[in-house]
């Protein structure tokens, strides 16, 4: 791409040579995600990618698309991206394993106000490793620089999955009974819903981003800036060692166990919580208590330490638990499905 340059373009705000760069850094990035079916490399029009369906009956994709949101605030004020491509893959492969498909492929959108090349290839490098830690190949992506739309210094993220699965094997709803069990597994903190909540609580600087919190013991920004926790290979592997037990999941985002739990439920089901069953991160309740926020929108609003929750047989339940606990994660059982209008009822 050396003969490739505008200066007319460059005195508009649009470095067309900057994003030639930034590819070139992230190009190493790139190929450490690749798996089984990544055809071609960067550069091209489109990502390709030939899923094996051996054994399937009728394959099914299973897409999900979100962003990192107001989370990306805290890192312009740390200057630190390397860690909120994590959240960004997190956002998109913790949905569609819900439905039981396995991620197969990332892209990501990154809008700059300038393009900076070592600080795109920061940011790539967390859309790297979050690829990675879900067994997901990084094939392409657009950074887009937008002069005048944001500040120089600024920039979002967005990004889309898709996963693959067997139309069989497919969670549905209707699979939830009265009677199963409710597992949560925790989260990492915050990951990356309600910021918008949490910036209106702390107002933060870059100074005070860097104070230490004995009761966290770390820094805020620290905290705030904690990777969303990844539970593909979690999920893929209990799905595999309990193929019929395992009847609904649902990932604990933006809304809280109130709007996120209903969503594997049928009509005719409702989850029956204790709260007081599972410990969480004492970052709710620093949040709560400076921002004087009620528990119920607490937890209409934060995923209060749950990270993902299970409807289960209840004959098995026990056995999942020490199963995930087995897998690195911290599990417990904290309710059950019983028959009513579909919802939660929470206790805490």
């Amino acid at each position: 791409m050396q003969e490739s340059h505008s200066a007319s373009y460059a005195a508009a705000g649009v470095d067309v040579t900057a994003g030639y760069k930034s590819v070139e850094l992230i190009k190493p990035m790139v190929k450490s995600t690749h798996r089984d079916g990544v055809i071609g490399s960067i550069g091209g029009f489109g990502g390709l990618f030939a899923p094996n369906v051996a054994g399937m009956k009728r394959p099914v994709l299973i897409s999900g698309t979100d962003g990192v949101g107001t989370k990306l605030k805290i890192a312009f004020l740390m200057d630190k991206h390397d860690t909120i491509g994590i959240d960004c893959v997190a956002m998109c492969v913790n949905d569609i394993i819900c439905a039981g498909a396995e991620p197969l492929f990332f892209l990501d959108t990154l809008t700059v106000g300038r393009n900076v090349p070592e600080r795109v290839a920061e940011i790539v490098s967390g859309v790297a490793e979050g690829c990675r830690q879900a067994n997901c190949a990084l094939v392409g992506g657009e950074t887009a620089e937008h002069p005048g739309m944001m500040p120089e210094d600024e920039y979002d993220l967005v990004g889309f999955s898709v996963g693959l699965a067997d139309e069989d094997k497919i969670l549905r709803s209707e699979s939830v009974k009265s009677g199963d069990a409710v597992i949560a597994i925790a989260s990492s903190g915050l990951h990356s819903n309600g910021f918008s909540l949490v910036r209106k609580v702390f107002k933060p600087t870059a100074q005070s981003l860097s104070v230490y919190v004995s009761e966290l013991g770390k820094t805020l920004g620290e905290e705030l800036l904690t990777p969303t926790r990844i539970y593909v290979k979690t999920v893929l592997s209990l799905l595999r060692d309990y193929p019929t037990a395992i009847h609904g999941i649902s990932n604990i985002t933006g809304g809280g166990i109130f709007e996120n739990a209903p969503r594997c439920l049928p009509d005719n089901i409702r989850m029956v919580i204790d709260a007081k069953n599972f410990a969480h991160n004492p970052i709710f309740d620093i949040l709560a208590a400076k921002g004087d926020i009620p528990t119920r929108d607490m937890y209409n609003t934060f995923n209060m330490g749950v990270g993902m929750l299970f409807a289960v047989d209840s004959t098995r339940a026990d056995e999942v638990v020490r199963t995930l606990s087995t897998l690195g994660e911290d599990a417990a059982i904290i309710g059950e499905c019983v028959a009513g209008d579909r919802g939660v009822d929470l206790s805490w």
